[in-house]
């Protein structure tokens, strides 16, 4: 039993059960929050379970790559949890883990669904997509996130699936059920915290990589031109810092923003990214963004950004600047496909 949860970097214990004890202070207590009686507090109850629920994201982000415990099988463990958390436990934390770390490994966005097809082939689906994007409202997640429940169903490889995804769909479900007839209020307040996640789960992701978005990620016999190639990565992975004048902005989202240091090492714990940013130096300089930067291109495009596959040939830095950087949808590490 000592042996369990013991953490891979001891000397960052405070920082390792900090953002634990944030997590279930900001997302139980925002849940109690969005049944009170003042309005106000409800607002702060609802900004409060989203950034529980973000930080939950990116700390399972760091699971995933074994970062926190020394025993794979403690992350996986508390990955789980942080899955249910997010409300993306319809799929599982292994195969975030798989999806994600083929992302590192092959260079490249890897998925199973392809959703530009399926709503090429729908019409009217893709007007209302098109139609809730322009409005801010993130359909393509929405859409990755709801496939997640179908996936047994639609995707061959998830048959095995089928009576998990039903019992999470049960215990869910109810549990959803019970707030909507408890309060109608904190329901939709809790609809608008997942909206939120993914608006800034997706905004971080989509110009941290000009990475191609191939279909295959069941496919044994793919070929990945880029595999292991530790140049294309760096030179195609760019760090979108929140701030740069004040870094403590940037652990609103556990620091996953110094991206190119993650994919530098990435088995470091998200408070020791800054660090090694700062040592890469220079080097790297190119590939920083400005947070403004992306925040215009981010608005201009993003109805454009539906179909948007890849960046071409362009820096995304030179892109950004001339309005031409479209970004890349769809590619939220929790989706499991």
């Amino acid at each position: 039993m000592a042996k369990t949860f013991q953490l891979r970097d001891p000397a960052g214990a405070k920082y390792s059960i900090g953002v634990l004890v944030y997590i279930t202070v900001t997302y139980f207590g925002g849940w109690a929050a969005m049944f009170a009686d003042n309005w106000l507090i409800n607002v702060l109850g609802m900004l409060a379970c989203a950034h529980g629920m973000i930080i939950a994201a990116y700390l399972l982000h760091d699971c995933g790559h074994n970062a926190l415990f020394k025993d794979n099988k403690d992350n996986a463990k508390l990955g789980k949890v942080l899955n249910w958390i997010t409300g993306s436990c319809y799929g599982r934390f292994e195969d975030i883990r798989y999806k994600h770390m083929r992302h590192h490994v092959d260079n490249c966005d890897p998925v199973v669904w392809d959703y530009r097809s399926y709503l090429k082939q729908h019409p009217t689906m893709e007007k209302v997509v098109k139609a809730a994007e322009w409005a801010y409202i993130p359909a393509i997640e929405i859409m990755m996130h709801t496939m997640l429940v179908f996936a047994p169903w639609a995707i061959e490889s998830k048959r095995d699936q089928r009576a998990r995804v039903l019992t999470v769909v049960l215990i869910r479900g109810a549990i959803l059920l019970a707030v909507l007839l408890i309060s109608v209020k904190a329901f939709v307040l809790y609809c608008v915290a997942q909206l939120v996640l993914f608006t800034v789960l997706r905004f971080m992701d989509c110009y941290q990589h000009n990475y191609e978005v191939i279909f295959n990620l069941d496919d044994p016999d793919a070929v990945f031109p880029h595999r292991r190639d530790f140049e294309y990565e760096q030179a195609n992975t760019y760090s979108n810092l929140l701030s740069h004048r004040y870094p403590w902005l940037n652990m609103l989202v556990l620091n996953f923003c110094y991206h190119n240091a993650h994919h530098q090492k990435p088995i470091l714990n998200w408070y020791e990214l800054p660090a090694l940013h700062k040592e890469m130096g220079e080097k790297f300089a190119p590939q920083t963004l400005t947070f403004w930067e992306q925040a215009r291109s981010y608005h201009k495009h993003r109805v454009a950004r539906i179909y948007a596959e890849e960046y071409g040939d362009d820096e995304v830095t030179t892109s950004l600047k001339e309005g031409r950087a479209v970004g890349v949808d769809a590619l939220s590490f929790l989706t499991a496909f």
